[in-house]
């Protein structure tokens, strides 16, 4: 096995725990010690094969997000873009989404219903501050924090 053939291995296996962006596949080739031509050899052959392609990555990536993991799309957002991807793909990908992208508003309060059984017995403002953290943490601004947090408790009153 040649060297060209023993990283592209290296590279397909990287891919095969789950999607990855051109960058992480560079910079994990760069960790493993390939070649600088090397390196662009093989993201050319993914490419090509399409094992490799940032806009299906990101459609990928904020579907995930959307579904699983109820953020602040500007964080979805910072994510891409720390994954090496243009802002032209990341606001393609956002705006071609299948499904209705649920606004900051409707995130924040679905991770707020799910938070509130851990603070039963808490005082008001103990439950303001432990939640306001975590969805400050998840990248709400606060208007949206505390919109969120009043229609829930809210609704548990």
């Amino acid at each position: 096995m040649n060297e060209l053939d023993r990283y592209y291995a290296k590279a397909l296996k990287f891919l095969s725990y789950r999607p990855r962006s051109e960058k992480e596949v560079r910079e994990n080739l760069v960790k493993k010690k390939a070649p600088s031509h090397i390196i662009q050899t093989i993201i050319d052959k993914l490419r090509e094969h399409r094992f490799l392609d940032d806009a299906e990555f990101s459609r990928i990536w904020v579907e995930s997000r959307i579904r699983s993991k109820p953020q602040s799309l500007r964080i979805t957002k910072l994510e891409l873009r720390r994954k090496g991807v243009s802002e032209e793909i990341i606001e393609s990908q956002i705006s071609n989404i299948k499904f209705p992208i649920p606004n900051d508003i409707e995130q924040a309060r679905k991770l707020v219903e799910k938070k509130m059984a851990r603070y039963k017995g808490l005082s008001r403002d103990e439950i303001y501050k432990k939640l306001s953290g975590v969805l400050g943490r998840r990248g709400f601004n606060w208007d949206t924090i505390k919109e969120a947090i009043d229609e829930v408790m809210a609704k548990e009153v």
